[in-house]
């Protein structure tokens, strides 16, 4: 771009409604994302993008540890909790509920004080309670620590995808985030590696009431990265769209100076954006001339406190529960509810049946059974505590086949960034929910712990790629300032599905085990059906405009 030139960048910030209902939300999203696309033209895309992918792949493998980690502690701390199957379920519902209680607060947060702000205060408060959770000596205490580590999972989840997508250039964000799916996979195998690692450990600490066996190291050890991951994201910045929304646009000015100093080599005093300037006419949002911009009006914002951001969140909340994001927002939402509460309640169970179906085969290994009737004939007591009993062993096999269960979504994690532009997020989600469904129903005619094990991987692998791409559609469906308020009400409708999904499964198991199952194949299939109904994004509506009036 030229000395005195003028030059408009195109909008494909990816907003999804009719024509005319762009319209109406268009005009402020069109300048703070002209601001941005037009001055990451000098940034440019290298090592700070990298480096911002790095540690967001961090977080997001960090997230897969915290939801993991309860399906790995579940065989192993029933005999010092003295949990029925019942009480199970109870535990590994609390995060579940902590992410449904969690999802509007972290929304708020972020708007308020920044992407970076609410992403920080999620990871402290997950190590904090990380690292409680690993001392307290009852089941109570350790199960409402758990609440809180859900609460604080899901500010990451929910926070992540926008902060990250706000730095990447339009034509590449999609991508990005897709990759993320591949860190995940990573946290979701390597977790059961640090279990297998730890957990078989035969030591026990014991003062009084207080007990510290190897599973509780385990616990420590997962909240040490969270503490970690957090220590590093002070270093990042704020997302510069955030900034320029929130009307900070010299705090703008200086992160998009430091991206352009990282990607370039040169000294941040050389970026030759000065100003972000802001017009009526998106066309001239910015200006370029002699190297600086020239601002026809600034964006004035002023900021917001507590009271108007209520207002904001209700009125934000409002806004995608009508025309023109009602559909979409109804969509995404049952989409996420029947996806994120299959995944969440199998993938949480899986370690407990394949203890199950391990310590049968121990016991009768000439004879085969179903998921339903290992479930039925070894379930942990029903009836009471002073009847309890139980074995502090965890087999070899169920760490193994939970390694199993991360790698078999490598594929799909290389498959998903490298393909859905060309397939596009339709084909993922219709091709996941569907095929994942069929493996559930699949549960019902095993025959053994390697069935079970194949048709475990195919579930875990599908449907963690169909929650990833939900979460990557809503980054490209809704403006900025909507965008956070739109991931959070997907959040909250996919934690109540995972809490009632987790609930239900420790009730059902060992005496209706066809019920839960049934109802997580249901759910699949009604995803799938409802995600063909999913419109195309649209783009710019007035691109077709302004290519008949260059002609």
């Amino acid at each position: 771009m030229g000395v005195g030139s003028r030059q408009r960048v195109k909008d494909d910030d990816g907003l999804l409604g009719s024509s005319a209902g762009l319209a109406h939300f268009r005009s402020v999203e069109n300048k703070i994302q002209n601001a941005v696309d037009q001055t990451a033209h000098f940034t440019g895309f290298g090592k700070f993008h990298c480096k911002l992918f790095v540690i967001s792949g961090l977080i997001f493998m960090n997230t897969g540890f915290g939801v993991s980690s309860t399906g790995i502690i579940v065989p192993s701390a029933p005999c010092d909790f003295q949990m029925r199957t019942v009480d199970i379920g109870r535990l590994t519902a609390s995060p579940m509920l902590g992410m449904v209680c969690g999802s509007y607060f972290w929304g708020c947060l972020a708007d308020m004080k920044g992407r970076k702000v609410a992403l920080l205060a999620a990871l402290f408060l997950d190590g904090f309670a990380g690292v409680f959770s690993s001392l307290v000596p009852n089941l109570l205490a350790f199960t409402c620590l758990r609440f809180l580590n859900g609460f604080a999972i899901t500010g990451q989840c929910a926070m992540l995808f926008p902060y990250l997508g706000e730095f990447q250039p339009s034509n590449v964000r999609e991508k990005i985030l897709c990759w993320m799916e591949m860190a995940w996979t990573i946290g979701i195998t390597v977790l059961p590696l640090l279990g297998w690692l730890v957990i078989p450990m035969s030591f026990r600490y014991t003062l009084g009431n207080f007990s510290f066996a190897s599973w509780n190291l385990f616990v420590l050890l997962c909240a040490v990265p969270s503490i970690s991951i957090a220590i590093a994201l002070l270093y990042f910045p704020e997302s510069p769209k955030y900034l320029i929304d929130d009307g900070q646009e010299s705090r703008a000015i200086e992160v998009l100076s430091i991206m352009y100093a990282e990607n370039t080599g040169n000294p941040p005093e050389d970026y030759p954006v000065k100003c972000i300037a802001n017009s009526d006419d998106p066309a001239n949002a910015m200006i370029v001339n002699g190297g600086d911009f020239v601002a026809s009006e600034k964006l004035k914002r002023k900021k917001k406190k507590l009271v108007k951001m209520v207002k904001d969140i209700y009125e934000h909340t409002l806004t995608i529960l009508r025309p023109p994001y009602l559909t979409t927002t109804l969509l995404t939402s049952i989409i996420q509810f029947s996806i994120t509460s299959s995944y969440y309640t199998l993938m949480v169970w899986f370690p407990e049946l394949f203890q199950r179906f391990a310590e049968f085969e121990k016991e009768h290994p000439s004879q085969s059974a179903t998921v339903c009737d290992v479930s039925e004939i070894k379930p942990i007591n029903v009836d009471s505590v002073a009847d309890f009993s139980c074995n502090e062993k965890v087999q070899s096999s169920v760490y193994i086949h939970t390694i199993f269960l991360g790698l078999a979504c490598i594929p799909t994690s290389i498959w998903l960034p490298l393909c859905i532009g060309q397939l596009g997020y339709r084909f993922f989600l219709v091709f996941s929910t569907a095929f994942s469904g069929a493996a559930a129903i699949g549960l019902f005619f095993v025959t053994s712990s390697t069935q079970n094990l194949i048709l475990s991987c195919v579930f875990e692998a599908l449907t963690s790629m169909g929650v990833s791409v939900v979460y990557c559609i809503l980054v490209d469906f809704y403006p900025t300032h909507l965008r956070v308020i739109a991931a959070s009400f997907s959040a909250l409708c996919g934690r109540s599905g995972a809490f009632l999904g987790n609930f239900m499964f420790g009730y059902f198991l060992d005496v209706h085990c066809v019920v839960p199952i049934a109802v997580v194949a249901g759910l699949l299939f009604c995803g799938g059906l409802l995600s063909m109904c999913l419109p195309r994004r649209n783009v710019d509506p007035g691109k077709e405009e302004r290519k008949s009036a260059s002609n």
